[in-house]
């Protein structure tokens, strides 16, 4: 079954695409929920990685990664030639990188954007050092995630495709903002099933995070209406958030993390 993504046209949210934007309101400080939002979207991953590593961010973006990242190695690559991008129009599916040649690669919410999951996972294997990480923050297709994306029409999820069909397209290729919300839990929910289906890598991490906060973040790149928040405040509602993803994930949680060590 080919997935049939949902029209652009029928997106609720605004300036869907628009990374330019996005990047000069993130510069500008426009939102301080925003932009702790993105602080716990990324400084968590510094935990596997050292200041002297090697990597990459793939589809960047709007490159804030930067920001975050204590790597003076690190790197934002896309499929794109914005001027704050380090390396571009890097195909995250044929990068061109040397084989074996980093040590990390950081993978935010774009996994499900791709096309071709499998074809994904082989080409970061192939770039990655043996012990390298590919380190992912991504979408978690909860049932709150569900309800917001059926009232926002923002992207849409089917979870009947196939994810580990090297030939079954799962999103459009002609199309960089194509999405299929449910990749992300068809790869990662049963973490065997993961492993026989693409070997290669241990899991050496999982987790669930955001639920109020990324409601009330204004969106990272297509934009919605927020409540401004102070920063204390903002932290006592990652406190619940936490809570609320510990204790009922497939509920509450609207995104994931999963950090996959090469073997």
């Amino acid at each position: 079954m080919k997935y049939k993504p949902l029209s652009h046209q029928e997106n609720r949210m605004k300036h869907e695409g628009d990374t330019i934007r996005a990047r000069a309101n993130f510069i500008n400080d426009v939102s301080t929920n925003l932009h702790f939002l993105l602080e716990n979207r990324f400084t968590w991953m510094n935990r596997f990685i050292q200041n002297d590593d090697k990597g990459i961010e793939v589809g960047a973006g709007t490159g804030v990664s930067k920001e975050f990242i204590k790597s003076d190695l690190f790197k934002t690559t896309d499929y794109a030639n914005n001027e704050w991008l380090d390396v571009k129009m890097i195909d995250a599916l044929n990068t061109k990188f040397e084989s074996q040649s980093l040590d990390f690669i950081i993978s935010s919410n774009m996994i499900h954007h791709v096309p071709y999951p499998i074809l994904f996972f082989e080409e970061m294997n192939r770039i990655l050092k043996p012990g390298g990480k590919l380190i992912i923050q991504e979408i978690n297709c909860s049932s709150s995630m569900r309800f917001l994306l059926k009232l926002m029409r923002h992207e849409g999820y089917d979870f009947t495709i196939n994810v580990f069909d090297r030939k079954l397209i799962c999103t459009d290729p002609e199309d960089l903002w194509s999405a299929n919300c449910a990749i992300p839990n068809l790869l990662f929910d049963n973490l065997e099933d993961f492993k026989n289906k693409i070997p290669g890598f241990n899991i050496a991490h999982t987790g669930f995070s955001e639920f109020l906060l990324f409601i009330n973040s204004g969106g990272v790149i297509s934009k919605t209406k927020y409540i401004p928040l102070p920063y204390t405040l903002l932290k006592i509602v990652k406190l619940v958030d936490d809570l609320l993803c510990k204790l009922a994930p497939s509920i509450f949680a609207l995104q994931r993390q999963i950090v996959l060590i090469k073997n």
